[in-house]
């Protein structure tokens, strides 16, 4: 009985240790919670993943989901002109500009939604959609059910802080996950680095865009509340990854973070292999003139250099 209890002991502390520390490769972050799942759906890597988060700027994901949902349905074009309200105009930072009265293509106001994470935009998508954001909030909450979201909530279409306004990084990747796959028109907007409106250009700049980690599709969600947060698809080697970072300390700790544990999952699902960093030999040092025959008197009592790699 003793050894049966030892056994299972020693299994459960096999399961609790992370993954990222079981092969030797550790993984340091400054996030507060960390998923990464392979296409099947494999957990590559976590770190507290069901762990309840507010999720800033990731709640304009579902944003996008019903905008895509209904533009797929009819029920709205991609050209056609929303009017703003001046709900909308005065919704809190970060705002594209939008104007009370004016008339915006809908496709701009989802790259505002996507791109400049706009929360006015975002207001004004929901309004165009439903009538009122409220009403859009209730589409938001019934399709949590749907996507089988079950530890989600929201209570706007921007992401700020509100009553409840709760998620997990399982959920957050379900939401990326069912957005890029059931409306590959989305993949474009989460994928776009600038779009002008009103003569300026509304710009991001991501680093993972620029690496070699096939990231296609990204948002960025920020709140005191929140931390740094980051949802990702990327595509490697004909495989879909998906990546959520809740709770990074700064914006840039944020994409190291990613980065970090995108590195980490290749290698686990074979794409790559994490080698130690190579360690470049020191320059040769330069000898004065004056040192020349000491040196060479000298150089007859040293063993051979090694041969470099």
């Amino acid at each position: 009985m003793v050894r049966l209890l030892v056994v299972l002991t020693s299994a459960i502390l096999m399961m609790a240790v992370p993954a990222w520390a079981q092969n030797g490769r550790p993984v340091h972050l400054s996030a507060e919670s960390v998923l990464l799942l392979a296409s099947d759906g494999t957990v590559l890597f976590a770190k507290n993943p069901s762990e309840d988060h507010a999720p800033a700027s990731l709640v304009k994901l579902m944003t996008l989901y019903l905008a895509c949902e209904d533009l797929e349905a009819g029920r709205v074009a991609w050209e056609e002109p929303v009017t703003i309200s001046r709900r909308a105009a005065e919704t809190p930072r970060y705002r594209m500009g939008l104007r009370t009265g004016d008339n915006v293509p809908f496709r701009t106001l989802l790259e505002g939604v996507a791109i400049a994470s706009a929360n006015d935009a975002a207001t004004a998508v929901a309004e165009h959609l439903a009538g009122t954001e409220e009403a859009f909030v209730e589409r938001m909450n019934a399709k949590t059910a749907e996507l089988g979201l079950h530890a989600t909530r929201f209570a706007n279409a921007h992401g700020l802080p509100g009553p409840g306004q709760r998620s997990t990084a399982q959920d957050m990747a379900k939401l990326i996950g069912h957005l890029v796959q059931d409306y590959p028109a989305s993949r474009p907007l989460l994928g776009g680095v600038s779009f002008t409106f009103r003569g300026r250009v509304h710009a991001r700049r991501i680093p993972l865009f620029q690496d070699p980690w096939g990231v296609q599709a990204l948002k960025t969600g920020f709140t005191r509340e929140a931390g740094y947060n980051l949802a990702i698809a990327a595509w490697r080697a004909g495989q879909r990854f998906l990546l959520i970072v809740l709770g990074s300390q700064t914006r840039s700790l944020s994409f190291r973070d990613a980065k970090e544990v995108l590195r980490f999952g290749f290698a686990e699902a074979g794409i790559e292999t994490i080698e130690e960093p190579h360690r470049p030999a020191p320059p040769p040092q330069r000898r004065r003139p004056s040192d020349r025959r000491r040196h060479a008197a000298f150089a007859v009592e040293l063993p051979p250099a090694p041969s470099r790699p």
